[in-house]
C-alpha cells in the first residue's frame, strides 16, 4: 500500500499534475494540503473517475485538506478537536478499510506561524496559533494511539525538523518552521510515540520536499523539507519504504511542494 502527502498549492491550478501523478504512481491514498477550495468546488468526479473516493475539509481561497482513497472511508471527521472557535480547514481524518484490515489517516496542513513576532517584540497570535495547533494535535494523536492501529499522520507540518534538512540553517533561525519551540512541540508529537517515517527509513541530510519559487530555488536546489508521515507503532512495523517524488517540481504550473509517499505492507 502507498500513503502519499502533498501539498498541492490550489487542486484547481494544480489539476493537471494531479491527475498525471495519480495515473502514473496509483497512490492507494492521498492526503492533499491547500487544495484552496470550498467542498463544493472540489473536482470530485475527475478524480472520482480515476477510482478514488473522495472526502474534503475545504476553505474558500485558503487552506483546505482532502483524502483520495482506492478504499471506502469511514469515520471521517473534519476539523482538530480542541478548539470549537477554529474555522480554519486544516484537517481531515478518516479510516480506510482494506481487505486485510484498516488504516487510519489524517490530511495536516499545520500553520505557518509567520511572523514570530509583533511590532513590539511579543510572540504574534499566528505564532502562538501554531504552536497551540500543535498541542491540540499532540492531544489528538494520543487519543489515536490508544485505539493500537496503524495510524498515518501525513501532511505539510511546517516544521523543518533537523538543521539538515535545509539547505542554509543559520538563514532559517527565527522562522515559525525552525525555531525552539517549535522543535519542542514537534519532539513532543514523537515523543509520545509516533515514528517520522523519514528518519527511519532515509534519514539523509539534503533531501528536500519544498523549494520556493523565487530566487531558483529548485534549480540551485536551495530547499527544506517540512512534509512529514507520522506513523503510530502499529503502521511503523509494516513499513517498508519512503520516497520523495522531486521531479513532479520541473512540472508545467507546478506547486512548490513535492509528493511524499510511504509504502506499507498493510
Amino acid at each position: 500500500m502507498k500513503i502519499a502527502t502533498w501539498n498541492v498549492n490550489s487542486i484547481k491550478a494544480r489539476l493537471h499534475a494531479v491527475t498525471a501523478w495519480l495515473e502514473a504512481e496509483q497512490p492507494d491514498i492521498a492526503c492533499l494540503q491547500e487544495i484552496k477550495t470550498v467542498d463544493d468546488g472540489f473536482p470530485r468526479l475527475e478524480i472520482e473517475a480515476m477510482g478514488y473516493h473522495v472526502e474534503t475539509h475545504g476553505q474558500k481561497s485558503y487552506n483546505g485538506v482532502a483524502l483520495l482513497s482506492k478504499f471506502p472511508l469511514e469515520d471521517i471527521r473534519r476539523g482538530l478537536p480542541g478548539d470549537d472557535t477554529d474555522e480554519q480547514a486544516r484537517y481531515i481524518e478518516a479510516v480506510a478499510s482494506t481487505e486485510h484490515g484498516a488504516v487510519r489517516v489524517a490530511s495536516i496542513y499545520l500553520p505557518n506561524g509567520n511572523p514570530v513576532h509583533d511590532e513590539d517584540g511579543s510572540l504574534s497570535d499566528k505564532y502562538l496559533y501554531k504552536l497551540k495547533w500543535m498541542d491540540r494535535l499532540r492531544d489528538r494523536a494520543i487519543e489515536l494511539l490508544t485505539y493500537e492501529e496503524a495510524l498515518v499522520l501525513a501532511g505539510d507540518y511546517n516544521v523543518i525538523p533537523r538543521p539538515g534538512d535545509t539547505h542554509d540553517p543559520k538563514g532559517w533561525e527565527g522562522d515559525a518552521a525552525f525555531r525552539p519551540e517549535t522543535h519542542a512541540a514537534y519532539r513532543a508529537l514523537t515523543h509520545i510515540g509516533l515514528y517520522d517515517m523519514f528518519d527511519q527509513f532515509n534519514g539523509r541530510d539534503g533531501e528536500y520536499t519544498f523549494w520556493d519559487y523565487q530566487g531558483g530555488a529548485w534549480q540551485n536546489n536551495l530547499g527544506i523539507r517540512i512534509d512529514h508521515l507520522l506513523c503510530s507503532p502499529q503502521a511503523i512495523d509494516r513499513a517498508t519504504d519512503i520516497k520523495i517524488h522531486k521531479m513532479t517540481r520541473e512540472g508545467v504550473k507546478p506547486s512548490d511542494h513535492v509528493p511524499v509517499v510511504g509504502h506499507f505492507n498493510l
